[in-house]
Order: C-alpha cells, then sequence, then structure tokens
C-alpha cells in the first residue's frame, strides 16, 4: 500500500487483501497440522519493533511549531502520493490538538514511480530559499491542494504562496536542491521508511495514512514520557536530542524475527523480500507480450481503473527493454468492485481481443484512465481498426465475462485480491513496485532459470518447469500465511455491550476491526458466516470499528450502525449497509433505519451524538494498539488474521485455536 518499503507493503497489503492466499485449486486439500513439537522450525518473518525509536535528526529540516516542543513528528513524504495528500486533514487535526506541544518536521521522499514529486520537491525547497520556513509551507500546502502536479500546476502553486514562479521554474530545471532532498532519501532508507507517509513521533515509526486516534494513542504516549524527563531536569528545549542520543540507526526487530546477520533489510531494493510462490496455470489464449518459452514469466492480475495498476505499466515497460527476449507480461483481470469501470473497461478489452487487439486497447484505456465509460470504448474500437459492429456485439452480450470471472476466481486462489499482483514465474510481487525493485527480482529468477536450463534453450513448456521448480524449492511459501510465525496480542478489551454474533460462551472469539466502506470487508463477510455455520456455538464475532480516513462514508456508515445498536439492532444495520456499499449516504441511512423498524428520531439523534462517535474513537485507539492498522484485521482468539482472507486459513487458525 513505496522503493515501498517491505512493512509498509505488508500494512498496504492488508486492505488489498494479498496475504489472503491459500492452498491452490489443483492441490490436495492440506492435511491437519502435526503438533508442534513435529513441525520444523520456521524462521518468523521479520517484524519490526513498534516501540523502537529512530535516530531522525531535525537539522535545518522545514519546521513549524515551537523549537521547546514536547513531541517532534518528522514527517518523510511525497507530494505525488495520494496516501500523502490524504492524511493531510488529519495532519492539520493533530496541529489543531495538541498546539503549543508539538513541532512538525518534513522530510523529502519522492518516490522513483512518481514522475512529478521530485520536482515538486524542488519547488517547495526553492520556495523556503525565498522566504524561509513559512514560504516552505506555504508552497507545501498549494501543492497537496493541486488537483495535478504539472509544471502549470506546480507554477501556480508558486504564485499563490507568494513566491517567485520563473526562480522556481528554473530551480526545477537546473535541479538545484536536489542534492538536499537526496540527503533525506537516504535518511529515510537507513531507518527503513522507504514508503510514504512515514512519521517519527519523538522518534517512534508510525507508518501510512493513519487515522487521528492512531496519532493521537502515540502522541499521548509520548507527552507523558516527555513530561517526565522535562520533571527529572531535562530542559524542553533539549528534550529532542536527548532522546535522539539513544536513537537507533537502522531497522530494530522483533527478537528472533530480525534478517540473518549479513542479510539486507527486507526493504532495500537490491534485497527483495522473501515471497510466496503460487502455481498460477496460463490458458493458451491469454494475453500475452513476449517470446512463448521467455525464462521470465510474469502474470499480471490488474485492473483498467486502478491507478496503481496504471503505476506499473511504464515499470514492466523498462524491464521488457532491459531484458529483451527474456521476459513475457501475461495479463489476467481482477476488476476491483470498488472501481465502477473496471467491469466494463475489461469487457471492452476482451472484445478486442476476440479480433487480436487486446494489448492495443490495452494502451488505450491505461492512457485515458481518468476518461473511462462505456461511450468511449467503441471511439477507441474504431481508431483501432476493429470491426466495430463486431465489437459493440461482443461487449453488449457481454462475452468476455465468463474469462473475466475465471481470472478473479484464480485471482482469489492465489492470494492475488488487491491490484496490481504479479507473479515472476510463480513468486508473488505485489503493488505499483518501482523499475529498480522489478528488476532486482527479475534478475534473481532469470538466474534460477538459467541454471534450471544449463545452458539449453528454453522451450515453450519451460514457464511450468520454472515454477515447479521455484515451488519445490520454497515450501515454506506455499503453507497457509496464518500457520506461518503467527502474531499473537494479548486479551483484547472488549465492552459488555459490544455487538457480538454467536455464542457468548464460545471458545473461539474472533475480534474483527472493519470498515463500512472497505470493499475487502465486504468480501470476508460472507466467510464468517461459512465460519459460524461450519462451527456454530463454537465461535463468536465481535465487531469493532475501524472506519478508514479515506473513506469519506466509513464514519457516517459506523454512526449509523452505533445508533442501530442502541435500539437492539446493529446486526440489521450492518447486513444492509455492506449490501448496500456504494450507495452510502445520509439519506440511505434513515432509509435503511425504516425498513429495519427503528424509530427515526430516536436514530437520527443517537448517530449524531458525541457518545457514538466517542465509541467508535475508542475502537481506533484499540486498533491502534494492537495493531490492526487496514481492514479487515481479525483476532481469532488474539492471533492475528489479516485480509479478507479465504475460508480454508481462517479455518485453519480457528481449529488450532480449538485444538484441533
Amino acid at each position: 500500500m513505496k522503493q515501498v518499503s517491505w512493512l509498509l507493503a505488508l500494512v498496504v497489503g492488508f486492505a488489498l487483501g494479498w496475504v489472503a492466499n491459500g492452498a491452490t485449486s489443483n492441490r490436495p486439500a492440506a492435511r491437519p497440522a502435526p503438533s508442534a513439537a513435529a513441525q520444523p522450525q520456521r524462521p518468523a518473518r521479520p517484524t519490526e519493533d513498534p516501540r523502537a525509536v529512530y535516530r531522525v535528526t531535525v537539522d535545518d529540516s522545514p519546521a513549524k511549531g515551537p523549537a521547546d516542543a514536547l513531541v517532534t513528528i518528522v514527517e518523510s513524504s511525497d507530494f505525488e502520493c495520494p496516501f500523502c495528500k490524504r492524511v493531510t486533514p488529519t495532519l492539520k487535526q493533530v496541529e489543531e490538538t495538541y498546539r503549543g506541544k508539538v513541532r512538525f518536521v518534513f522530510k523529502h521522499n519522492p518516490l522513483p514511480f512518481h514522475s512529478r514529486a521530485l520536482p515538486a520537491a524542488i519547488a517547495t525547497e526553492e520556495a523556503r530559499a525565498q522566504g524561509g520556513d513559512a514560504k516552505f509551507w506555504a508552497m507545501h500546502d498549494a501543492l497537496f491542494g493541486a488537483a495535478s502536479l504539472d509544471e502549470a500546476a506546480i507554477l501556480q502553486a508558486a504564485k499563490e504562496a507568494g513566491v517567485d514562479a520563473a526562480k522556481v521554474k528554473d530551480a526545477m530545471t537546473s535541479g538545484r536542491h536536489k542534492d538536499r532532498i537526496e540527503r533525506d532519501q537516504k535518511l529515510a532508507q537507513s531507518v527503513g521508511a522507504n514508503g510514504t507517509p512515514s512519521f517519527f513521533v519523538n522518534g517512534r515509526k508510525l507508518t501510512g495514512a493513519q487515522p487521528f486516534p492512531a496519532f493521537q494513542a502515540l502522541i499521548d504516549e509520548e507527552l507523558r514520557k516527555a513530561e517526565e524527563l522535562v520533571r527529572a531536569g531535562t530542559p524542553a528545549g533539549q528534550l529532542y536530542a536527548k532522546i535522539m542520543e539513544r536513537a537507533a540507526s537502522a531497522p530494530v526487530f522483533v527478537p528472533g524475527t530480525a534478517p540473518a546477520a549479513g542479510e539486507a533489510a527486507p526493504q532495500a531494493p537490491s534485497a527483495p523480500p522473501p515471497s510466496p510462490y503460487r502455481e498460477v496455470p496460463l490458458r493458451a489464449d491469454d494475453p500475452a507480450r513476449g517470446p512463448a518459452d521467455a525464462k521470465l514469466t510474469v502474470v499480471l492480475f490488474s485492473d483498467f481503473q486502478c491507478p496503481f495498476c496504471g503505476r506499473i505499466e511504464p515499470s514492466l515497460a523498462q524491464l521488457e527493454q532491459a531484458f529483451p527476449g527474456q521476459v513475457r507480461v501475461v495479463w489476467k483481470h481482477q476488476p476491483l468492485p470498488m472501481h465502477p469501470n473496471a467491469v466494463p473497461a475489461a469487457l471492452a478489452a476482451e472484445a478486442a481481443r476476440e479480433q487480436g487487439k487486446f494489448w492495443p486497447m490495452h494502451a488505450k484505456l491505461f492512457s485515458n484512465q481518468q476518461a473511462l465509460s462505456p461511450a468511449v470504448y467503441t471511439t477507441y474500437a474504431r481508431e483501432l481498426g476493429l470491426d466495430s459492429r463486431r465489437f459493440e456485439q461482443a461487449v453488449s452480450a457481454r462475452r468476455g465475462e465468463t474469462r473475466i470471472q475465471e481470472d478473479q476466481k484464480l485471482a482469489g486462489q492465489v492470494g492475488a485480491n488487491g491490484t496490481p499482483t504479479m507473479f515472476f514465474n510463480c513468486r508473488q510481487v505485489v503493488g505499483a513496485q518501482p523499475f529498480e525493485q522489478l528488476r532486482a527480482i527479475a534478475d534473481e529468477e532469470l538466474k534460477k532459470a538459467d541454471r534450471l536450463l544449463s545452458g539449453q534453450r528454453p522451450g515453450p513448456g519451460f514457464y511450468d518447469k520454472a515454477c515447479k521448480a521455484n515451488l519445490a524449492a520454497a515450501p515454506a511459501a506455499v503453507v497457509p500465511a496464518a500457520a506461518v510465525a503467527p502474531t499473537q496480542v494479548g486479551a483484547i478489551d472488549l465492552r459488555p455491550d459490544d455487538p457480538v454474533r454467536g455464542n457468548p460462551r464460545a471458545p473461539v472469539t474472533i475480534v474483527l476491526f472493519s470498515d463500512f466502506q472497505c470493499p475487502f470487508c465486504a468480501r470476508v463477510g460472507p466467510t464468517l458466516d461459512e465460519v459460524q455455520r461450519t462451527y456454530g456455538d463454537r465461535v463468536r464475532i465481535v465487531w469493532k470499528h475501524e472506519p478508514l480516513p479515506f473513506h469519506p462514508n466509513a464514519l457516517p456508515a459506523a454512526k449509523a450502525a452505533e445508533a442501530a445498536r442502541e435500539q437492539g439492532k446493529f446486526w440489521q444495520m450492518h447486513d444492509r449497509l455492506f449490501a448496500s456499499q456504494r450507495e452510502l449516504s445520509p439519506d440511505s441511512y434513515d432509509r435503511l433505519a425504516r425498513e429495519i423498524g427503528l424509530d427515526l428520531h430516536r436514530f437520527q439523534e443517537a448517530s449524531r451524538s458525541d457518545k457514538a462517535r466517542s465509541r467508535i474513537e475508542e475502537d481506533q485507539r484499540l486498533a491502534a494498539r494492537i495493531g490492526a492498522q487496514a481492514t479487515p484485521t481479525m483476532f481469532v482468539n488474539g492471533e492475528k488474521v489479516e485480509g479478507a482472507v479465504p475460508f480454508a486459513m481462517l479455518k485453519a487458525v480457528i481449529d488450532r485455536k480449538l485444538g484441533r
């Protein structure tokens, strides 16, 4: 969910559901897990210590807030990153809530796959050179408020910030201030903050566009510690320097999970993180680019409306150019439910495939991603020289729908629930990785292919052979992810009146942190229904709110659910909200309240009350404390299960808790 750090990719992976993988459809069903004594010990996945304090110096970076503030928040950010933009209102809320107690410091980390991030960073530094920190922050706000970051938009932002636009243009052209930006990037990389946004709250790392309660929980904790230091005699103005004296200058891992001596940290581009391997079968007529006997086949599960899928396309093109004749790219459809234009675009691509022009249509769709609509597909077909009537008939008859659904089913089986997800000779790679990361992975897989070939030329069946070798060499990666190094938390605080489904005395409790607007949360619903049908009174499900900040309808929907809970109908409202997920709005909440027989006046009063919001924020603070930073996240008797996982994976965890 940027290079993406391994840890942030894991967190974004939650929202993407990339961990939602199980055995492939043509594998035998998994046998019951052997006893702990009989199982070979597998190395735990590297897990960063959430209590670690990192040495992130302020030096001469842009800052706002008192120099003697008890809490310093250093932000490592990218002006083109959508998550960085989304978190800005939260940071404003932090600033207002803790005015006088918090200082903000900015560090640049323009990611390599954001082409306009570096020019924007240079523009802010030029603004600072002209007018100090005040002009930096004015430019900062103008850029995050801009609709785009092309040169005209940046220069307009400069005018709005009251700086000399001509000098800004000259700085971008000459690369002035680039050394300073690269210094910030090296610092971020050294402490494992390769993704954006990343924050350091008195040195404590907080990754991603977190909601306000996540910041609040960490800031409050650090404020208490800072006040103790001041009472012990440390001047407030020297507090941050004092904290930095014993701070770590490299990622700190939970004992027993650190990379082996000499091994690069998981985020480093030169050492890609360990990846699961999945058997990914291909059709003979799948859209493919490159030689059929390529040493490396990249299977791409993608969505024409997904912005991250658009970003991966140039990196894949670079990869093909870097390894001419050695790479084949195979397309698989995975239109996500939150993208209304994704399925129609996929149907258009399939109609073009029938006439031998999938890739030209693919290029058209991604080039015009912001303008996707059924009205333009026939125009594209004519521009590409397709038989328009045949094309329109294929689209209107939805002839490609079965193929698209087959791809989606395969995606679920191999854990490609988010987009883009790629498989390099069956090795999973998730997200819009920059070219450097893809190249490092391709290098590894091509070297393996060369060893497998022993000087021979690859034949048409080499993909299957390479996948088989990868699967055989990585047995630990093909077992359900929940069975490998599970994360266990202690007792989770539950209220007596938390919404519960199932037997209150059930031996297994699943605490679910969820968001009514999150599409992956909707996907996990049928899985939990199957859990209850299978286990009956042995499992109960407890709901906790975690409305994410980039889902504008999630918090109002959570308030509606809380108002329904007060009248004893939380689960009825819960079911209606997920069934109407694409139509969430204040009007729909009143309609749903009437449909399930609520007292409408009482419902409206409760949904507007501070009590509802307070309960929701309490759940969010709990989520932040125990590491439920994305949705859905479940805790099965305290064992963390992330993402819209398939029933088989959840069943394995439940069976383990039941002692089966």
